[in-house]
């Protein structure tokens, strides 16, 4: 039986008016490593998850081995349910704490860190906002976020080929509430899926990794996609398509994996349009469009004629 760590009210007022620079996770229905690394404890002021990767091994940052948190599951029966065609939300924080992930919530705030205002004190002489840690300048900034998807259902059968991006949301990691639209997709097998959640940072500090996983399953099914068994491609690393728009990677994308010793899927080599160095980017400079990503699936499976009934088929 697990012990829960809780904190006094006192404590917890204290814990609030100190900055503690907390970097951002995801938290939601599903998510391994909800209670912290430790499995012996249910700490409900956990942010192991929240914690950044950077310049280790893959078998290290791959879904957050670092810290153990890929062998935390959710409960039995707990999943993030993804409508197929519709729409998912996640809590981007600091700390578990502030969030309804927590049975007993420090503080619910418009950002991250339970706090409705980015208050002056908490931004850099470079304008950067460094509490909550979001790595930007602005919303406008923000460098994006995603989440994916791997048909197998345990953390360790995934891999950067069967793991596709399959919803890209723009301008977030800023506020604690983020909407991600899900495109058409087959449902899971009976212990589900596994999805990942991740970003990677464009400025303002250490360019870390984010990457999380979730046990997950789609609800709402397709007929046709259902029916004729349609699955995610392979998914391919993204490739800079910001010059040229027909080089960008049709079909699943890869989350981009960088600035660690090996594992790495994206080439920054040469300058951007403005002539600065590339930097990794879940936008179209890469080929991610914002939303539900509905070339994902392989509809080669599909007869022509019914292909143009799939909702966003493009």
């Amino acid at each position: 039986m697990k012990s829960i760590v809780t904190l006094s009210p006192l404590l917890s007022l204290v814990q609030l008016a100190i900055p503690a620079a907390g970097h951002i996770g995801a938290y939601g229905p599903g998510m391994y490593c909800r209670g912290g690394a430790d499995p012996n404890v249910d700490n409900q002021n956990a942010n192991d998850v929240s914690q950044p990767l950077f310049n280790v091994t893959k078998r290290v940052w791959w879904m957050h081995a670092e810290n153990g948190c890929d062998k935390l599951p959710p409960p039995a029966g707990e999943f993030l349910e993804l409508p197929s065609g519709g729409q998912v939300t996640l809590e981007l924080a600091t700390n578990r704490a502030f969030t309804t992930t927590s049975t007993q919530p420090l503080r619910l705030g418009v950002f991250g860190n339970g706090e409705d205002f980015i208050f002056p004190e908490h931004v850099s002489e470079e304008g950067c906002v460094w509490e909550p840690n979001l790595h930007t300048k602005s919303e406008a900034e923000a460098a994006g976020t995603v989440l994916a998807i791997s048909y197998a259902s345990r953390v360790q059968d995934t891999s950067d080929i069967n793991l596709s991006v399959i919803s890209v949301a723009y301008n977030t990691p800023w506020r604690r509430l983020a909407n991600y639209s899900i495109p058409l997709l087959p449902p899971c097998g009976v212990d589900g899926c596994i999805c990942a959640w991740g970003w990677v940072p464009l400025g303002c500090g250490r360019p870390d990794m984010y990457m999380q996983p979730f046990r997950c399953k789609v609800v709402g099914e397709n007929a046709i996609v259902t029916t004729y068994k349609v699955r995610p491609k392979s998914a391919k690393p993204p490739v800079w398509c910001q010059d040229d728009s027909t080089k960008c990677v049709k079909g699943a994308k890869q989350m981009i994996y960088y600035n660690q010793l090996d594992g790495n899927n994206i080439d920054l080599t040469g300058k951007n349009n403005e002539g600065n160095p590339r930097k990794p980017a879940y936008d179209m400079r890469y080929g991610y469009a914002n939303g539900a990503q509905w070339d994902v699936i392989d509809e080669t499976l599909i007869p022509d004629m019914l292909k143009n009934l799939l909702p966003g088929h493009q």
